[in-house]
């Protein structure tokens, strides 16, 4: 008698079935948090990368040119790194999304291509346009530390590219 009691009673069953469903619920609140985190971040890194190659291919072939090599001024590395990290070239201190300059691994080059790729307006009779390639890898910063899905270990990367435009 007191076992078909104990069998058929309800009371606490809601509580019995949120403890089952709390640890899901709450992994799947976290990860998505987290994860929404990540790709906002990595978005913000690839639009940084996308401006400094966008500043980067709008100067004169003095300063980037494949006469030398793929040469380009070590002045015009310092501000495109600038230009990504900040979003300003001058007078920005703080980095976008709270990045630190040491944090930020930046490499810039240039590609030279065998043959022209446009031969008409500001192109015509003129050597093939340097390409400006720019990468930047910087660590993620978790959102809570590790209790999400991503922890701070991760790292976002982007690169980009722009034809120069010799202007």
């Amino acid at each position: 008698m007191i076992l078909r009691a104990f069998l058929t009673c309800q009371k606490g069953a809601a509580a019995a079935e949120m403890a089952l469903i709390l640890p899901l619920s709450l992994l799947l609140i976290f990860a998505g948090l987290e994860s929404g985190h990540y790709f906002y971040a990595q978005h913000q890194l690839v639009k940084a990368v996308r401006d400094g190659a966008r500043f980067g291919g709008r100067h004169p072939f003095d300063e980037i040119n494949c006469r030398s090599g793929g040469y380009i001024s070590p002045t015009l590395v310092a501000d495109v790194r600038a230009v990504t990290l900040t979003g300003v070239l001058s007078g920005g201190s703080e980095g976008r999304s709270g990045w630190d300059a040491d944090e930020l691994t930046f490499d810039v080059s240039v590609t030279c291509p065998i043959s022209p790729q446009a031969t008409t307006g500001i192109y015509e009779a003129a050597e093939p346009a340097p390409v400006i390639n720019i990468s930047a890898t910087i660590g993620y910063k978790s959102l809570f530390k590790g209790l999400g899905v991503i922890s701070d270990s991760a790292s976002l990367r982007a690169e980009q590219n722009a034809v120069v435009m010799g202007v």
